[in-house]
């Protein structure tokens, strides 16, 4: 049975890998802020928690947003219409237009009811200018996220990797500078850190249009997409497709907002620990959720072209691959959880918080794999509004309400809230799994 997958192993491999490095890649933005930022003062690690847990809400919006692209060009491209694959392109970008200025809006005002939320006034007073960096730095980030969709749609991994990584360079040189004042400049510490992600952000979509521009293949559709009109009905499908995605993005990582939220009542400690132990599970399974792309479009594609038995092996195929890997990257939370924290800060209380933590992130890396990919499965088949009620229902329902249980009326703390994650990602990877199941039966016998 493994041997008649190999073919899709590698197939899933060779497109994921630059996804899988893309995702690592923007996520190593924030793991280095951190390990830098915790090094300078716990109290800067708290507050980077305070406004990331916050600002990710609305990026992760907007990002789900534009997911919507990535399936609908891979149908065109499967039918091989090259044409609606153009229209939809520049349907896309008259969205982009739209929706990322009012994202940015939306972001600033919540500054207003930062320091209603229950943090301590230090928390706050630094959280606030450095959440102002990053609301900035997400107008180019949303752009870089609409290029990235369209890119992998017409089946090109490769340049946003390249983009992302060559960006993560300049991150980490500015954040030298700026954080601890070298090379003449300021010591501006968490601020530094913020101007650091505005400017190295806004290197992202331009390096990635220019690498586009070299691609004969993409720059094809791109110069085609000058020459139509955009669709009102094509922006419906992608707003019909992504605003679902973007909905079941915001619930699971609000149940997360949530819980870094209830974990800044109880101090400093706790909430930096949360931000190092939540920092390396988010970086694992940005992998996993790499994959979970590849097999969005590699299910699309084969949708499209009505190969359906190969839709059924890419989709099994993809499951295998990410439930190895998080396997193992549970494995390595427990037995490394004392060393990992120490990247991040040299507090010894932090470091044994967060290394409680980690031990609990063992328990669920599975299950955040299994979420993922199936949630990626079901993108390809362009299903997503039943997945959103399956993500408000597990993350919202079950895990935020078991999280707070534990922490305060049961007593367990900071790991209380952690248990709730727990509950949340099972409950949602075994709904998912059910959906995959009926929607490859539907799909073969309609056949």
């Amino acid at each position: 049975m493994i041997r008649s997958h190999l073919p899709y192993y590698r197939g899933l491999l060779k497109l994921g890998v630059p996804l899988v490095l893309t995702q690592a890649g923007q996520m190593s933005v924030q793991l280095i802020d951190n390990a830098m930022i915790g090094h300078y003062g716990t109290a800067e690690l708290a507050a980077a928690s305070f406004a990331n847990n916050i600002y990710i809400v609305v990026m992760l919006l907007g990002m789900g947003m534009f997911m919507g692209i990535t399936p609908l060009i891979g149908h065109a491209r499967g039918a091989k219409d090259d044409r609606l694959a153009a229209v939809i392109l520049k349907s896309g970008w008259v969205l982009s237009a739209f929706l990322i200025p009012l994202l940015a809006l939306v972001s600033w005002s919540v500054v207003w009811i930062m320091p209603a939320m229950g943090q301590t006034g230090e928390v706050v007073r630094l959280a606030v200018p450095y959440y102002k960096t990053l609301v900035v730095a997400l107008i180019p980030l949303l752009l870089f996220s609409f290029l990235k969709q369209a890119g992998e749609g017409l089946g090109n991994t490769f340049a946003a990797m390249a983009a992302t990584l060559a960006s993560n360079l300049i991150n980490v040189f500015l954040n030298y500078t700026l954080i601890f004042g070298k090379f003449g400049f300021p010591e501006l510490g968490l601020l530094g850190a913020g101007y650091a992600t505005i400017l190295s952000r806004t290197a992202m979509p331009l390096m990635l249009y220019a690498v586009f521009m070299t691609l004969k293949p993409i720059r094809y559709y791109f110069s085609l997409m000058r020459t139509v009109p955009p669709a009102l009905h094509e922006i419906a499908r992608i707003a019909g497709i992504g605003l679902p995605i973007a909905v079941q993005l915001v619930l699971e990582v609000s149940a997360f907002a949530a819980s870094a939220v209830m974990m800044g009542w109880m101090g400093h400690a706790p909430l930096a620990a949360h931000e190092v132990a939540i920092g390396l599970a988010s970086f694992t399974f940005m992998a996993a959720n790499g994959v979970a792309m590849a097999t969005t479009i590699r299910v699309s594609f084969q949708l499209g072209t009505r190969d359906f038995q190969s839709m059924r092996r890419v989709s099994y195929s993809a499951l295998h691959l990410v439930l190895f890997y998080m396997g193992l990257c549970g494995l390595c939370f427990f037995l490394f959880r004392d060393r990992l924290p120490r990247i991040f800060t040299g507090d010894p209380g932090v470091i044994a918080q967060a290394a409680s933590l980690l031990a609990v992130a063992a328990l669920f890396q599975l299950f955040d794999g299994l979420q993922v990919v199936c949630l990626g499965i079901l993108r390809g088949f362009a299903d997503v509004k039943i997945p959103m009620f399956i993500a408000g229902f597990s993350y919202i329902i079950v895990g935020l309400p078991v999280s707070y249980i534990c922490a305060f009326p049961l007593g367990l703390g900071p790991e209380g809230i952690w248990v709730g994650f727990v509950f949340g990602l099972l409950t949602a990877g075994s709904l998912l799994s059910l959906r995959i199941g009926n929607r490859i039966r539907q799909t073969e016998a309609r056949s």
